[in-house]
Parts: structure tokens; sequence; C-alpha cells
């Protein structure tokens, strides 16, 4: 965003409560930590900018989205990445399936898809 003369901030999350007498910058009652969240829960790393019309605006790390941010009637992808990604963390999490089988897996396809579409509906994974 940067080379569209955006400016976006380090990424942050919240600390202790402000009201410990604590004097620094704060974001919704939280002092605000320099880095990611030290636990990687979705919706807690933060990034803020403003755009050129002087709007604000949030950024939050999504590491595991949560039941009913996502249509469940849906599974879509917005970039060949964004898919790429999800298939390297099925092809992961089918390696352990396959090991606790104790063989190759024939049905790997209907594995796959099962698993990118309960990610994506934020329902409980396959292992």
């Amino acid at each position: 965003m940067l080379s569209y003369g955006v400016k976006v901030s380090e990424v942050f999350h919240g600390g202790d409560n402000v009201h410990k007498g604590v004097d620094e910058p704060h974001l919704f009652g939280s002092v605000r930590v320099s880095g990611p969240d030290p636990e990687r829960r979705s919706y807690f790393s933060l990034a803020s900018f403003s755009d050129p019309d002087g709007n604000g605006w949030m950024l939050q790390e999504i590491t595991n989205r949560l039941p009913g941010r996502v249509d469940t009637d849906i599974t879509a992808f917005t970039s060949s990445s964004e898919l790429a990604r999800a298939l390297r963390r099925a092809s992961a999490a089918h390696g352990e399936h396959e090991k606790r089988l104790g063989q190759q897996d024939a049905n790997w396809p209907e594995w796959y898809a099962e698993y990118i579409v309960a990610e994506q509906m934020g329902k409980q994974l396959a292992s």
C-alpha cells in the first residue's frame, strides 16, 4: 500500500488494561503493544492506516475464521495464491491423516475438498 502513498502502521496487539495507570497509546481498553499477538489468535493482530480521503482503517489478521463470519453457502478464493495456501494446509493435514491410516488415502480429492470447505466455513476440520 505504501506504493500508493498510504502509510500502514506497524503490526500491533492489545496488552494490559489501560486503567492500570499506563500512559501509552491504547486500543479498545488495552495498551497498544508493538508486534503481532503472541498467541497468533484470529482478529488480535492489527495494523492501521488512513486513506487519501482521511478515513481511518484497521486491518486484522485472521488465522482461523470464526463461525458465522463466512457465508456458509459459498466457498470462494480471491486469488490463486489464496487457493494454493489452502491446498498446502490441506496437504499437511492430509499427510497426518494418512499417517494415522497407515496407508495412502485413495479418496484424497474428496478429503481435501471437505477440509478446505470446512476451513472456509469455520467448521471443525477433519483430522
